[in-house]
């Protein structure tokens, strides 16, 4: 239900179930949770891409489940609703959105990191329209993302937002042509898994927590952080390969 391939430093799964449009059930789920945490325990795995098969990234839960009263079979433990959306993680994830992103499916998108969007894709929160509540987090990461006012209209409107007003808004960090959000998305990717993968890690980590925290905390961390790495291996590399001028070889340590 949900494939993995490792490409060069980066891990791509992919959503494969477009029969049902990639709506999540206990099979996607679990194997979600499952693939997040080889990509974790991978060294080598600097940067995760999360995309689809089929002309819908993902249509959110699968509603057979919960009419049949099995929707904590949606959720995994340490992943939460599609074994994604509070899956503890240091690792960038970047979303390949190249169809409609629409209830649970938006909110894995929401849950990503970066999102690259095709011209096909399409993000709602449609709750709304079967007296269902987002429940995955996209009622408190969508107003984070493009403000209070607009999550309030995309979630009880149920009417989704284009690509290029989530571009506009900050929601979607490029657009591609149709078919072209994959190769946006590695290429995003790539781009990051070239540089030193600790300090990635770190910087990530110290962006998302400024959400939250508070100046002084955010100051003592990003000085513990930066002591940390300055010890690493991968820190003296990068310093001897400026100075040899050369390219760093990184090795996560």
């Amino acid at each position: 239900m949900v494939e993995y391939e490792v490409r060069g430093h980066v891990a791509l799964l992919t959503l494969n179930r477009p029969e049902a449009r990639n709506a999540v059930n206990d099979v996607v789920a679990q194997t979600m949770t499952e693939n997040l945490e080889k990509a974790e325990a991978d060294d080598d795995v600097w940067v995760i891409v999360l995309a689809a098969n089929g002309p819908v990234f993902c249509a959110g839960a699968d509603l057979k489940f919960i009419n049949a009263g099995r929707a904590g079979e949606l959720a995994t433990p340490k992943g939460g609703f599609g074994g994604f959306v509070d899956f503890p993680r240091r690792k960038p994830v970047i979303a390949a959105v190249d169809g409609l992103a629409t209830a649970g499916g938006c909110e894995i998108a929401l849950a990503c990191d970066m999102i690259v969007a095709s011209t096909n894709a399409a993000f709602g929160l449609a709750e709304v329209k079967r007296n269902l509540v987002a429940a995955g987090g996209g009622l408190y990461r969508l107003p984070k993302v493009i403000g209070k006012n607009v999550a309030l209209e995309v979630a009880l409107t149920a009417e989704p937002l284009s690509p290029q007003r989530g571009y506009e808004l900050g929601l979607v960090n490029r657009v591609t042509e149709p078919g072209e959000a994959l190769a946006g998305a590695m290429e995003l990717a790539e781009k990051i898994a070239a540089n030193a993968p600790l300090a990635v890690w770190a910087s990530r980590e110290l962006v998302i927590a400024a959400d939250w925290d508070d100046e002084e905390t955010i100051k003592k961390n990003t000085g513990k952080a930066f002591m940390e790495i300055l010890q690493s291996e991968d820190t003296k590399e990068g310093l001897t390969a400026f100075i040899e001028k050369r390219a760093p070889e990184w090795k996560a340590r």
